[in-house]
């Protein structure tokens, strides 16, 4: 399957601001691109490319006064499969962790492990090690976190999301990661395109969208606790600790969005 992935997004800048940006596919999956896949800025600017301490490959530029334009757009090939289930994948133990892993256990800005860890355990603490016990928390966060574009603040965690019971998908993310790690599962938030391929078409406009990653059986599984369902056509962007260190723009000054759109769409051939 080929999908045609881009995105065409402007901002307003009162003043020249310095702007670091996380749009490109993630490096996992660059032999998968067909066409060239780099930020385009307008007006054009000089921009520096680097990876970051989560393997993200960023861009970061000075972007001028005015109107200012991130654009791409790509062709990359996909399995056309849905996410992989792998039931019999175990827990690990903390101490057999590899070093690079730990990290993902930790709380992190938007994931307070310290303040839900009791929570945790009266929730989870029943269900056996693993996989089963991943889908436990996603099945109780789908089932009572309700979904709204309404609810969305940048600054929600995952206690205002247990405590509320309202989010975005990065609040479903962050709420699930929580608990895994409350529950010693390495999980990790990842940021990236997911397009309706394979549902019936959703009344809201294409946007970007989050999930999230545990480590079991020597390797990460993709989870998704607002969706909950196996889905087809996952490009990563950025994965990190939660949304903190997954922003697909840090503007390092004031900044009004002006346009905003996302493709992410099944490339069908004759």
């Amino acid at each position: 399957m080929l999908i045609r992935l881009g995105y065409d997004i402007e901002f307003y800048l009162p003043y020249p601001t310095p702007i670091v940006a996380l749009l490109d596919v993630h490096p996992s999956r660059i032999p998968d691109l067909r066409e060239p896949d780099q930020l385009k800025v307008e007006p054009e600017v000089p921009v520096e490319r680097y990876v970051d301490s989560f393997g993200n490959h960023c861009s970061r530029f000075l972007a001028p006064a005015g109107i200012v334009r991130l654009y791409n757009s790509t062709l990359i090939e996909d399995s056309g499969l849905p996410d992989v289930q792998a039931p019999e994948a175990r827990q690990h133990p903390v101490e057999e962790l590899p070093s690079e892993v730990l990290r993902f256990l930790m709380g992190s800005r938007y994931c307070e492990t310290d303040l839900l860890s009791q929570v945790a355990s009266e929730l989870f603490g029943h269900t056996a090690p693993g996989w089963g016990r991943v889908q436990a928390i996603c099945d109780w966060v789908y089932q009572k976190v309700e979904f709204g574009y309404a609810y969305a603040r940048p600054t929600k965690t995952a206690l205002d999301v247990y405590l509320d019971r309202t989010g975005v998908c990065r609040d479903f993310q962050h709420l699930a990661i929580t608990f895994c790690r409350c529950m010693n599962i390495p999980a990790r938030y990842v940021a990236g395109y997911l397009g309706d391929i394979g549902i019936v078409l959703p009344p809201s406009p294409m946007d970007f969208s989050a999930w999230f990653e545990v480590y079991l059986g020597g390797r990460w599984h993709v989870f998704d606790a607002r969706h909950n369902h196996p889905r087809i056509g996952r490009i990563p962007l950025a994965v990190g600790r939660d949304a903190a260190d997954t922003a697909i723009s840090t503007h390092f000054g004031p900044a009004t969005l002006k346009q905003f759109d996302v493709i992410t769409d099944e490339v069908v051939t004759a």
